[in-house]
C-alpha cells in the first residue's frame, strides 16, 4: 500500500467514526446536586429531604447523584436520636449522600458515637460544597 492509499484509508476510517458516532464526545456525567443544610431547624432539613427525593423521582435515583452536606447548625440533624433519623436514613438507603462536618463536629464537641450511624464524613463542610461545584455539581440551599 503506497502512502497516498494510506492516508485516504485512515482518513476515510476517521469519516466513518464521526459519521457512526463512534468517535464522539463521552456522554455527560449524570446530573449531580450538592446540597447545603445549615440550620438546625427540622423544616429545613426536611425541605432538603423533600429536593432530593423529587429530583430522584422526576430523574430516576439511578440517574442522580445527591449529596447534603451538614455544618454549623444543620449538624445537630445527624445525629442518632435527631427527629429527622428515620428520614435521613430512608434518603441514604434511596442513594442520597449525607455527610456530616468535622470542623462543625469538633467545635461543638460531637463524636462519630453521637451521630447517625448511617452518614458520612468531610473534614470541612464548606470545602466540600466548593470541591463539589468545581467538579460540576449544582448548589442548592433549600
Amino acid at each position: 500500500m503506497n502512502r497516498r492509499t494510506l492516508f485516504l484509508a485512515v482518513a476515510m476510517t476517521g469519516a466513518t467514526l464521526l459519521a457512526t458516532g463512534c468517535a464522539s464526545t463521552p456522554p455527560a456525567p449524570a446530573p449531580r446536586i450538592v446540597m447545603q443544610v445549615s440550620d438546625g431547624d427540622a423544616a429545613k432539613w426536611n425541605l432538603a429531604l423533600n429536593v432530593a427525593n423529587n429530583a430522584q423521582k422526576e430523574l430516576g435515583a439511578d440517574k442522580i447523584q445527591v449529596e447534603i452536606v451538614a455544618f454549623g447548625p444543620g449538624i445537630g440533624m445527624l445525629k442518632f436520636d435527631a427527629v429527622t433519623v428515620n428520614r435521613v436514613n430512608d434518603a441514604i438507603k434511596a442513594g442520597v449522600k449525607v455527610v456530616a462536618c468535622e470542623n462543625t463536629m469538633g467545635a461543638q464537641k460531637l463524636v462519630k458515637a453521637d451521630m447517625n450511624p448511617d452518614i458520612s464524613y468531610v473534614p470541612a463542610g464548606v470545602i466540600q460544597i466548593m470541591n463539589r461545584q468545581q467538579q460540576g455539581w449544582a448548589y442548592v440551599r433549600p
